[in-house]
């Protein structure tokens, strides 16, 4: 009699990102996941901001050279996007807390609110900075 086979079977011991099909509620947990690590770090150009303006005008020169350049400008794009997403998630989430849209129809319109309405939100913020004050 040959002895059992001491191998763990060939299958996950619990469910993972390739046995669920993807959903707009999968993503917007990921995402506001996502965004609160992007704006930690994005707080460290806010704190490099507050520096460079507290230290005199050559810092701040040096700052405004490096937020104004190509790369800065997507830096600042992506992190009020994350601003906007988490702002409106949270919001979400304070709703859900309260006890009310976790029927998944509205579980999937909310999820799909925060998305749209971040992306919304952050395009129209930066068109009035843009048209208002010129090249932010």
């Amino acid at each position: 009699m040959a002895a059992p086979d001491p191998r763990p079977p060939a299958r996950p011991l619990s469910p993972h990102l390739q046995i669920y099909k993807w959903q707009v509620q999968m993503l917007s947990s990921i995402l506001h996941r996502a965004t609160g690590m992007a704006l930690v770090v994005g707080l460290l150009g806010v704190v490099w901001a507050l520096v460079a303006l507290a230290s005199g005008r050559e810092a701040w020169g040096h700052f405004t050279a490096g937020a104004g350049s190509l790369p800065g400008r997507v830096l600042l794009f992506a992190f009020s996007w994350a601003l906007a997403y988490h702002l409106i998630n949270g919001v979400r989430h304070l709703v859900q807390d309260a006890g009310h849209g976790f029927a998944v129809r509205d579980f999937v319109r909310s999820s799909w609110i925060s998305l749209l309405g971040s992306v919304v939100l952050v395009v129209l913020a930066w068109a009035v900075v843009l048209l208002r004050w010129g090249i932010a």
